[in-house]
């Protein structure tokens, strides 16, 4: 494992785009469907700015936000992601607190890991902390059977510095190559020592912190923000693969969407039936997602001569929303509120 530091403002983030370098989707932290930059205490589990999952322990432990804190980004940069503790934990052996981004193997799936022939990969980041000192992560595939630690240094408070770590690939072990979880990446915000271990080398312990490193969320008001992450193959860092604003939403929304109601009528579903006859609208999904996604339509919709609507025959393409008339007549259904939403989600 190599490390490197860089101060803000040192390094070359002249913009580069070159396909699919980057394997890290949404490493710059520009697209929030979800809470369109409002500030969150997120449940375990719950996913933050798009395809970052936070993960705990304890509960209300964290806030989350998109450009938390107003700080100005590492040059080349407009957003990050920033978290705050909330509340202090003294962490015991069992706790964790985790920033994770889940890799499909489809995306991984030349790095050939689990063979001899595993690339290396560089992992790279920008990140801002008011704690300085020994930080961790971690790579692990899709069942915890393989795991890797690594660790950096966090060297100025609220000071933006760049960190890469090459890591060597795994040669044993199973690695996903389907629309499964290929890799997982795992960032520690604090850990016990159930998920402690030493750093830099392959292993079958379930552990993404290294063993006496910074527990952030063990001081209140603590921060830190990330921007600017990238995993690519080989074991150099490279210039950071700025994608398109509109390729990096169409990434986001393989796993996630979200259709906001804004004032008046923009969709909704009207026609005229036959008492106890349903009417159905079909929505095309954007891009075709992962797999299958749940559909959840929120709200108290608005509604005429029927009854709140639902959901029927979806796929990863598109799906239909159902209502059915109460008496034979004109029925509507339509977005009340900008509370009221449909959202598809299939996240790994």
């Amino acid at each position: 494992m190599t490390l490197t530091t860089v101060n803000a403002g040192m390094l070359d983030t002249q913009a580069q785009y070159n396909g699919f370098k980057n394997r890290i989707i949404n490493g710059a932290m520009v697209i929030d469907q979800r809470n369109a930059g409002a500030s969150v205490t997120p449940a375990s589990g719950a996913y933050t700015l798009d395809r970052w999952q936070y993960e705990a322990s304890q509960a209300s432990k964290f806030t989350v936000q998109q450009n938390a804190g107003s700080v100005t980004p590492p040059a080349g940069f407009k957003n990050y992601l920033g978290m705050t503790v909330a509340s202090a934990v003294s962490v015991g052996a069992g706790d964790y607190f985790i920033l994770e981004q889940r890799l499909e193997g489809l995306n991984v799936y030349d790095l050939s890991w689990g063979t001899a022939s595993a690339s290396s990969v560089t992992l790279s980041f920008w990140v801002r902390s008011s704690l300085t000192g020994t930080f961790s992560g971690g790579l692990a595939n899709s069942d915890y059977s393989r795991a890797y630690v690594f660790s950096y240094t966090i060297n100025a408070a609220n000071t933006w510095e760049q960190k890469t770590i090459t890591i060597a690939g795994d040669t044993t072990g199973t690695w996903l190559t389907t629309n499964g979880i290929g890799i997982q990446l795992r960032l520690s915000l604090g850990a016990g020592s159930t998920y402690s271990a030493s750093a830099g080398s392959w292993g079958t312990t379930v552990a993404w912190n290294v063993t006496g490193g910074v527990s952030l969320v063990g001081t209140n008001g603590a921060t830190f923000y990330i921007t600017g992450v990238q995993l690519e193959k080989g074991s150099t860092a490279t210039s950071f693969d700025y994608r398109p604003y509109g390729t990096e939403l169409a990434l986001c929304q393989r796993y996630y969407w979200k259709i906001l109601q804004g004032t008046g009528e923009p969709y909704g579903i009207t026609g005229y039936m036959i008492a106890g006859n349903a009417v159905w609208g079909q929505f095309c999904l954007p891009v075709t997602m992962r797999a299958t996604p749940t559909i959840t339509v929120y709200g108290t919709w608005a509604v005429s001569n029927t009854g709140q609507p639902t959901i029927r025959g979806a796929s990863a393409s598109n799906f239909l929303v159902q209502i059915v008339a109460t008496t034979t007549g004109i029925a509507t259904s339509y977005p009340n509120t900008s509370d009221d939403i449909i959202d598809a989600s299939i996240e790994l």
